[in-house]
């Protein structure tokens, strides 16, 4: 099948190579000239795991495609999948400027019929706007003769960054929103015949309405935020009463309602998602009269989580961190991606700097994209950011810190040699943000250890 995705980044490069990947010949648009002469090179703009490899293989077998010319664009794929940014409006609304520009696009340049399907994470309703951006350039351009038709369906992403290829290609569900039109029941063909591979052993595919199939994608993040938060929350009273959160996570994880999903406590999540997915459905309820209490305390105490390092290390510290020196290991908000998008280690960097310490810092991918942002963070204070070492490996950032704070949990950062880490160490503390270590064992080895909600009594 002929395939157009309009927007090369996380969603749209992902889901076009795998697309490509199973055959179809896929046209990605972007208008980013710099971004598509990378790809057009052999460059990846984004970190993730095998899919330079996938997008290599298929531009090499002519399945996969990258140019900035949007009439070519609509006039490649039957099926137009809208994949572009939806970045969060001041007042925590989806800003939608890019999906509707690329709606007003095809409705521009289409000549037949065409399956538009919002592939990024819109709200409630956002198709509707879609369709009639669509048909106000149909309007516009006076065509004689039958109407040119055109449908809209809701196709959102539940792709995890770190593990997007494998989820693409072996999702656990596909959610297809379709109204029953003429060209909605068309538009479901397409759509059955698109996703048949992924349906041979059992049926994956979920139907429903469009606003249904919108809202769906909110709810599943919405949901796994609170669980974070609400784990997050229940970690900082096990430090104050004594409990680990690890046993509870254990205890209440075996009740196959709940499940170990997205229990682990941590110093708050970050990322693309969750966090303006969150906000956006927040304002939508605002929208309707209605107050999403839930999701409100879940945004704050996800917030106040990502200070709850800073208040460990000036608890046994102290508030004025002058002539501190701390190594902190991991800056992208997850392992396995660059993304550093509402990363927790903004937070604690610009706690620390401020604070009057020093910082050396690494992490296995997301060094130059830390940089980039860093820079922007520190650009009202150029001499704080000097105050940040950027380290080539995990060792070096070591090098005479008063102690280690670890913030994302790269596998590499799991089994390091703990003698090392002792002797670069002025003194061997670590502040584990992530819980990657026992505290019993760190303990017995001879380290002062401080991890989210661990401080439950260990023997001497």
């Amino acid at each position: 099948m002929k395939i157009t995705i309009i927007g090369t980044g996380y969603v749209g490069l992902v889901t076009g190579a795998c697309l490509a990947e199973l055959g179809n010949d896929v046209f990605c648009l972007d208008l980013d000239q710099r971004k598509i002469a990378m790809l057009n090179s052999g460059g990846i703009p984004i970190h993730e795991p095998g899919l330079a490899e996938i997008v290599s293989r298929n531009r090499a077998a002519g399945r996969l495609h990258f140019s900035t010319d949007i009439a070519a664009s609509v006039a490649h794929g039957q099926i137009q999948f809208i994949a572009v940014g939806t970045p969060p409006d001041e007042d925590g609304s989806a800003d939608l400027q890019y999906v509707l520009a690329a709606a007003a696009n095809i409705g521009k340049y289409m000549t037949g019929f065409k399956v538009i399907v919002d592939k990024s994470t819109v709200p409630v309703g956002t198709a509707d706007k879609v369709s009639a951006a669509i048909q106000a350039e149909l309007d516009a351009r006076n065509l004689s003769g039958a109407p040119i038709q055109f449908s809209v369906v809701s196709n959102p992403e539940f792709l995890k960054e770190g593990a997007a290829v494998e989820d693409f290609m072996r999702p656990d569900r596909i959610v297809i929103g379709c109204d029953d039109s003429p060209a909605g029941q068309q538009a479901h063909t397409l759509m059955k015949q698109l996703y048949l591979p992924f349906n041979r052993n059992h049926e994956r595919t979920y139907w429903m309405d469009v606003r249904s199939a919108e809202f769906t994608k909110y709810a599943a993040n919405a949901m796994l935020a609170t669980r974070i938060s609400f784990m997050n929350e229940l970690a900082n009273l096990a430090d104050k009463v004594g409990a680990d959160i690890e046993a509870v996570r254990h205890g209440i994880g075996s009740d196959p309602r709940i499940g170990y999903s997205f229990l682990y406590a941590g110093c708050g999540y970050g990322g693309s998602c969750f966090p303006k997915d969150v906000q956006a459905l927040e304002r939508t309820a605002r929208d309707y009269g209605q107050e999403l209490l839930i999701l409100r305390a879940v945004e704050q105490v996800n917030n106040h989580q990502k200070h709850v390092l800073g208040q460990k290390i000036t608890e046994r510290f102290g508030p004025d961190l002058q002539g501190k020196h701390f190594a902190l290991w991991g800056l992208a908000f997850k392992p396995n991606t660059d993304d550093m998008r509402e990363a927790s280690s903004r937070v604690l960097l610009r706690e620390l700097i401020d604070r009057g310490a020093t910082v050396a810092v690494h992490d296995p991918v997301a060094m130059a994209e830390a940089q980039r942002v860093l820079e922007l963070d520190f650009a009202d204070d150029r001499g704080a950011l000097q105050r940040i070492r950027f380290c080539d490996n995990q060792a070096d950032a070591l090098q005479d810190a008063d102690a280690l704070v670890i913030v994302t949990e790269w596998k590499t950062f799991r089994s390091p040699d703990f003698d090392q880490v002792k002797a670069r160490l002025k003194a061997p503390i670590v502040f584990d943000g992530r819980n990657l270590y026992e505290p019993q064992v760190m303990r017995d080895i001879g380290f002062e250890y401080y991890g989210i909600g661990r401080s439950v009594l260990v023997r001497e």
